[in-house]
């Protein structure tokens, strides 16, 4: 029999070398490969009678997104690839068809300035 305290001690090891193992695999950053940039990813999730708002908004004003629409649906999904060094971020909404979610539109390019209440 292996003593209690030994349990802690190797379902504490699992737990950090898990949490280690995790922390390596999951993406951080987004790396352009024409100009070796890294941005940043976040994602908003709206839901589908929102579908013709966002999409005005992201092409024209993303500084109009109402996000206290955020997380009451997810049958929309907003990108949002940022760089505040570069002073660039573009965004991509997409539609959920089953099991997967699919582009709804191109992916729209602004100045860091007009998407800072999106990636807060």
């Amino acid at each position: 029999m292996i003593p209690e305290s030994d349990h802690l001690a190797i379902t504490g090891c699992f737990l950090v070398f898990s949490g280690i193992f995790v922390a390596v695999l999951l993406k951080t950053g987004y790396m352009d490969t024409e100009t070796g940039i890294k941005y940043r990813k976040t994602e908003k999730y709206f839901q589908q009678a929102l579908h013709a708002a966002l999409s005005d908004a992201i092409v024209s004003d993303p500084g109009k997104i109402d996000l206290s629409q955020e997380d009451k649906g997810n049958a929309l999904k907003l990108d949002i690839y940022f760089n505040k060094s570069v002073g660039k971020a573009y965004l991509q909404l997409f539609e959920y068809v089953p099991y997967r979610y699919e582009p709804c539109s191109a992916v729209v390019e602004h100045e860091i300035d007009k998407v800072n209440n999106l990636i807060k």
